[in-house]
């Protein structure tokens, strides 16, 4: 068994060329890890099947909504954290979650995490 990485996966154009272009300069197996935090829109089983459909070895959806609310965003709002003193800081409080579970997914898959931006 090769190299493995995790790629935070949003099932767009950036991280499905990702895939191969890591597969490519690296050798590595990729194992794509999507995230659903609230954000909306495509089906997260659709966008499994296109991480696997791009060459990933592996790909994992996971539903982290009740943990992301409770322990992330509820508690910036208590304590009134703003992006620019005008609007909640919310979007970039994802980033430690997703990386909390990316970190999970190498273990579980004996993977090294690579964070696509």
């Amino acid at each position: 068994m090769g190299k493995k990485v995790v790629l935070a996966y949003s099932g767009g154009l950036d991280t499905s060329v990702a895939i191969e272009w890591i597969k490519d300069k690296t050798g590595a197996e990729v194992v794509a890890v999507a995230a659903d935090v609230g954000q909306g829109g495509e089906d997260m089983n659709v966008i499994k099947q296109r991480a696997l459909d791009c060459g990933a070895v592996a790909a994992e959806v996971l539903d982290l909504r009740e943990e992301f609310a409770n322990e992330y965003c509820a508690q910036a709002l208590k304590a009134n954290a703003l992006y620019m003193d005008r609007y909640p800081l919310v979007s970039s409080l994802s980033r430690p979650i997703i990386s909390k579970y990316l970190v999970e997914a190498a273990k579980k898959h004996d993977a090294l995490p690579l964070i696509q931006t």
